[in-house]
């Protein structure tokens, strides 16, 4: 029977290093491969489709273990983090020809999937933040940094509720909290799935004071501290690349929570979560990587005032009035890498040869980029081009030292020009010369042996040899060689000139390769010094990158430039349009819309039929002030716009599983945020409030917040509805006007004509759309039989006592909310006919009790079918 073994020497050290690491897997160095062991191997064989071996296999406690290649590391790695888990990489610290006893290794980083630097070229243009979340006195530091580009920075969140939309504009996929943290918040996060690492210790170095230089605020201080101190625990390097932390007030930006900016579809399209089918999509003419970023940080955080925005308005003219001038400049921006990112890898030491010239490729570019900017005599880019720092010392120190095509690895030589360092080119000469020496010897001894196919070889065992098939050892001269191994179809022999030579030569390259090494490390050292005029120069090019698409797209689309009003609250849009779908549908094929709110017009009630265009038209007004905030111009003839703080949205219908929440409490949650939050510099986008309850109640609610934002937000309001009683609203609220989608029937077929009127729509046409969906025609005269009964109903008044009582407890509770007797009648005046049977009571009970707004179409046609039947029995 199996004994229980005792652990072996190796399996002590990982499992001492494994009780640092509990959380994370532990790919433990073992010669070429990663081994993993025990939870860790039975769990990342699953992860990663590899075969799950043992250690001891003939012990009682058999050692679980699997590994992956150490050149493949990283695809596995990526594998395990882009699913939310961490991998400490564990390396031999020492030759093991050279060790006494056990190999030294040691932890040499924790990756994490807030602290992944490597990313693929569709990932280019996408930021990883890594945030960091401290709690007190009921207030919330919260700092965030990507890792692969230096950017830091922090502010204070007044609630939970707060930090939660934070994570999720973010798209954060680790968060890094301390002690401070309550349970109620982290119930709040845990459900939207993202890593929670904690870090408690603020480590005291370079890199921490320096991030905090600008700060005052000791709790924000304490949160950068902490995402500082996370950094250099998991990642066991220099961080010299991090930027001071730059403070932001979410208040100095155009406020979006993240429901809007997914109602919206402005960075990922609603359905997909793709880029496409997004505002986004439809800007991005970057040419970038870093410019592409910054047009997604623009997009989720507008500008507030007009001075800024003026700005970027004025370069996006410049550069639509210069054609030839931006597309030399495009030309240009196509040839720069990611600095940004560059620098980082620099600060990091995992830069390459490859890297650096891409480095000094882009930065050639630099004086390109002045020239056509300079060429531009407008004035519009001086403060640019002072920004534009071609960095020269750099681009001659790689020119100098780094070949044009270097290998991939930075230890195996063959990177570092002739010239650059006289002693490499000492050795380089050796080595050559001894290279040479050898191709002679071997003409040499062919000649001499007569063996046409005698050849002199190496390994790295044996060194070099001479090797002579067996079938030509007879004609080697006695004594001439010494043998040195037998192979199956040859012998291999040494001399003792050749392991001079040898020696010589391996010599010479072990040197070489160890001195082109230091040389690299010095060179990037000297880069490392310059990262921060590096980055000063990515972030000035980035922005003049997404300026110059601005003015592409503008141009392209006949966007015009809006004219900002300041103080005001006067929105006019002559024949504007929605830019996402008109770039899906073709300008062709879009109907463009005026949108006139004047400073005493605050609510647009808009009413017409389903799938006729009210949500689009809503849309585009959002994404018009969006647009205009950024610095772009807008889709429009002719715009004028105020400068708006927030801007909430009400649009669609979806649940919040993440937080338990019904359709229907996400609507109410949503409209709650905006006339809570709103003030007269908003803009509102109400959808169909109150569908997703009894008509009644939906009703009330519609109207009751209708009037409190008329009463007391006065914010800009868009409000789409299919409750045709809510238009006459406009007859005692000053501020609200009634505009409608036309549509017009054409032999018994509705056609929309996807343009806004002035006044209510006549009906809702329900039935129509449905035919337009496909619905079966029998089901369809249904319907329509089922429409006129329930209308010539409503107009003899056979509704019951329970209906108007109803009515009136609905009309009562509306009335309270604004004491004003503005209420509008949702049905004709009532008679209660006196002669209802017993059954028909019940039917007319049922009927009000139905929850019809749930029902779909057909289960609402089989309940009145029921109830048809019901009553003509009682007759």
């Amino acid at each position: 029977m199996p004994q229980k073994t005792k652990n072996t020497p190796m399996m002590e050290q990982y499992l001492s290093i494994k009780r640092n690491y509990p959380d994370a897997f532990l790919f433990y160095r073992l010669g070429d491969f990663y081994e993993m062991f025990y939870d860790d191997a039975i769990k990342g064989a699953q992860l990663l489709e590899l075969t799950l071996t043992t250690r001891n296999k003939n012990a009682a406690d058999k050692i679980p273990m699997c590994g992956v290649p150490h050149h493949a590391a990283q695809n596995y790695i990526d594998i395990l983090v882009d699913q939310g888990y961490k991998v400490a990489i564990c390396e031999q610290m020492e030759d093991p020809k050279l060790a006494k006893g056990m190999v030294k290794r040691e932890v040499i980083q924790l990756v994490t999937p807030g602290t992944m630097i490597d990313s693929s070229a569709s990932e280019a243009k996408e930021n990883n933040y890594l945030t960091a979340l401290h709690e007190e006195n009921q207030c919330f530091s919260f700092a965030y940094t990507d890792l692969s580009t230096g950017e830091l920075k922090v502010t204070t969140l007044l609630s939970a509720d707060q930090v939660i939309n934070e994570l999720i504009s973010l798209h954060t996929k680790e968060i890094v909290i301390d002690k401070s943290v309550t349970e109620e918040t982290l119930k709040k996060i845990m459900p939207l799935k993202i890593l929670v690492s904690h870090q408690d210790q603020l480590l005291e170095n370079a890199e921490s004071s320096y991030t905090v230089q600008n700060l005052d605020d000791q709790l924000e201080i304490k949160a950068v501290k902490q995402l500082v101190s996370y950094l250099s625990v998991t990642q066991k390097r220099s961080l010299g690349h991090l930027q001071q932390a730059l403070r932001y007030e979410a208040s100095h930006f155009l406020k979006m929570d993240h429901y809007s900016k997914t109602n919206l579809e402005i960075l990922e399209n609603s359905r997909t979560g793709k880029k496409q089918g997004t505002l986004l999509w439809v800007l991005d003419k970057t040419k970038t990587a870093m410019g592409g970023r910054t047009l997604k940080q623009w997009l989720s955080r507008p500008l507030l005032e007009k001075k800024p925005i003026v700005e970027r308005q004025n370069k996006v003219a410049s550069l639509m009035d210069h054609y030839f001038e931006r597309s030399a400049l495009q030309d240009e921006l196509t040839s720069v890498y990611d600095l940004e990112r560059l620098a980082g890898r620099v600060a990091f030491g995992n830069v390459n040869g490859r890297d650096l010239i891409q480095l000094c490729q882009s930065l050639e570019q630099v004086p390109k980029i002045r020239y056509v900017l300079e060429s531009i005599d407008d004035g519009t880019f001086k403060k640019t081009l002072k920004q534009l720092d071609p960095i020269e010392e750099i681009v001659e120190l790689i020119k100098q030292a780094i070949i044009d095509d270097p290998p991939l690895s930075v230890k195996d030589g063959g990177l570092i020009k002739e010239g650059y360092n006289e002693k490499l080119d000492s050795y380089q000469d050796a080595m050559k010369n001894g290279k040479k020496w050898l191709a002679e010897l071997e003409t040499s001894e062919r000649r001499a042996t007569n063996i046409s196919n005698l050849k002199i070889g190496f390994n790295r065992v044996f060194g070099y040899y001479i090797e002579v098939s067996k079938a030509n050892l007879a004609k080697i001269p006695e004594e001439r060689y010494q043998r040195k191994q037998t192979l199956t179809n040859a012998e291999r022999f040494i001399t003792p000139e050749l392991k001079e030579k040898e020696a010589l030569i391996l010599g010479a390259e072990d040197k070489a390769t160890s001195l082109e090494y230091e040389l690299f490390v010095a060179i990037r050292e000297k880069i490392k010094k310059q990262i921060k005029r590096i980055q000063r120069l990515a972030h000035a090019i980035a922005g003049l990158d997404v300026i110059q698409g601005f003015a592409e797209v503008s141009e392209e689309r006949h966007f015009v430039r809006p004219e900002l009003e300041e103080g005001k609250h006067d929105l006019h849009i002559t024949a504007g349009w929605h830019p996402v779908v008109q770039e899906v549908m073709g300008k062709q094929s879009y109907v463009p819309n005026d949108v006139i709110m004047p400073q005493d017009l605050n609510i647009l009630l808009i009413t017409g039929p389903n799938m006729s265009g009210k949500s689009t038209y809503m849309r585009q007004v959002a994404l018009t002030v969006v647009m205009s905030q950024v610095g772009c111009f807008v889709p429009a003839v002719k715009a004028k716009l105020p400068l708006f703080d927030q801007i909430f949205t009400r649009i669609g219908a979806a649940d919040d599983l993440i937080a338990g929440q019904s359709t229907f409490m996400v609507e109410m949650k949503e409209a709650n945020q905006a006339i809570s939050h709103a003030t007269k510099r908003s803009l509102i986008l109400f959808d169909e409030i109150g569908r997703g309850t009894a008509t009644y109640d939906g009703m009330a609610l519609a109207q009751a917040i209708i009037e409190y934002v008329h009463q007391n937000v006065h914010a800009k309001t868009l409000f789409s509805t299919h409750y045709h009683e809510l238009t006459a609203l406009s007859q005692n609220l000053s501020e609200l006007e009634n505009i409608h989608v036309g549509a017009v029937e054409k032999n018994g077929n509705l056609i929309f004509l996807h343009k806004m009127r002035p006044g209510a729509a006549d009906k809702s046409y329900g039935i129509h759309v449905a035919k337009l969906a496909g619905m079966p025609e029998i089901l369809l005269k249904r319907a329509n039989e089922i429409l006129e009964e329930l209308e010539r109903d409503s107009g003899n008044d056979k509704i019951s006592t329970a209906s108007k009582k109803q009515e009136n407890t609905v009309l009562s509770e509306t009335a309270q909310i604004n004491k004003k007797e503005t209420q509008l009648s949702l049905f004709g005046p009532e008679k209660v006919k006196p002669d209802l049977t017993a059954k028909q009571s019940r039917v007319i009970t049922k009927l009000l009790e139905a929850d019809l707004i749930s029902l779909t179409p057909l289960e609402a046609l089989n309940i009145l079918y029921k109830w048809q039947r019901e009553l003509k029995k009682g007759k």
